[in-house]
Order: structure tokens, then C-alpha cells, then sequence
């Protein structure tokens, strides 16, 4: 049994089982949470962005920024932020401004229209927090649990990446 055999993995016991399930369980959240949004949208009619780009947009909030800034900064786990960016100018829920220090540089800032997006996604990610809450089914300690621990990862993950390859 090679400890890079696939399959030696998963049927190894205890810690590694549960380390795959947790990174299963982080890949099914963020899809599940992307058809959230979509639902959300398709309830309320928005159907000229996906729920990627509605995401994207939540994360910018009031800031402005640019391309290279919300990949550095997490706000944005796809591979082509610029497609995106693009579609949302050309849909009116962007703003951009090539810098005038460096021309290759845009800035970026929500719309009214990407505001109105804004709203919608907090008021979902709202609705959720109050009804997780309400429901039982995870509370103040338990979130604070999750995200140490997620944390955690996200140090140990950007590590392997600085200092390993």
C-alpha cells in the first residue's frame, strides 16, 4: 500500500478518513451555498448574473477594488475573476476605472444595480443566520468552533503553498 495510492488513502482509518470527509464536506458547502444564491435569484427574478458572480459581488460590498486584490484577499474562489468582472460591467452591476498610475490596473466598485444585489444576498445570508439559530441547528459556540478550526486549515493550506513548493 503506497502512500500515494488514491485508494490507500481513503481506506486508511481514524485522522486521514476524517481529514478526506472534512475536504469533501468544504467542496458540497460551497457548491450547496452557490445554489442557495441561485434559488434566491431565480425566486426574485435577477437572471442575468449567476450565483458566482452575485457572491462576487457581496464580497466587494462598499469597497473598491481590483482583480489581483480579490484574489489576494479571498474574495473570490473561481478561476477567471476578469470574465466575471467583465459580464458584471457589461450587466450595469460594476463600475471600472483603469488607474492612472498603472494603465494595466482597474478599479472596481458596485453600481446601484450591484447594491441591490448586495441587499439580496445579505438579507439571504441573514435569514439563514437567524434561522440556524432559531432552529437549533448551530449557535454562537459552534460557529466560533467552525471557523477556528477552518482557520486553521486556511493557515496550514496558504503554509504548504508558501514554504513547500
Amino acid at each position: 500500500m503506497s502512500a500515494h495510492d488514491p485508494m490507500a488513502l481513503t481506506e486508511r482509518p481514524g485522522f486521514m478518513s476524517s481529514y478526506l470527509e472534512s475536504l469533501e464536506l468544504v467542496e458540497r458547502l460551497h457548491r450547496l451555498l452557490l445554489d442557495v444564491i441561485k434559488d434566491e435569484f431565480e425566486r426574485l427574478n435577477i437572471l442575468d448574473i449567476n450565483a458566482v458572480q452575485g457572491l462576487l459581488l457581496f464580497n466587494i460590498g462598499t469597497n473598491e477594488v481590483t482583480a489581483g486584490e480579490l484574489k489576494t484577499r479571498g474574495y473570490y474562489q473561481g478561476s477567471n475573476v476578469s470574465y466575471n468582472l467583465k459580464k458584471l460591467v457589461e450587466a450595469g452591476y460594476m463600475h471600472h476605472q483603469r488607474s492612472e498610475i498603472d494603465r494595466r490596473s482597474v478599479r472596481v466598485r458596485l453600481t446601484e444595480k450591484g447594491t441591490a444585489v448586495y441587499d439580496v444576498v445579505g438579507d439571504l445570508f441573514a435569514r439563514q443566520a437567524e434561522n440556524l439559530q432559531r432552529r437549533g441547528v448551530l449557535g454562537m459556540d459552534g460557529v466560533q468552533e467552525i471557523n477556528v478550526a477552518l482557520k486553521r486549515m486556511e493557515r496550514f493550506w496558504a503554509d504548504q503553498i508558501r514554504y513547500i513548493y
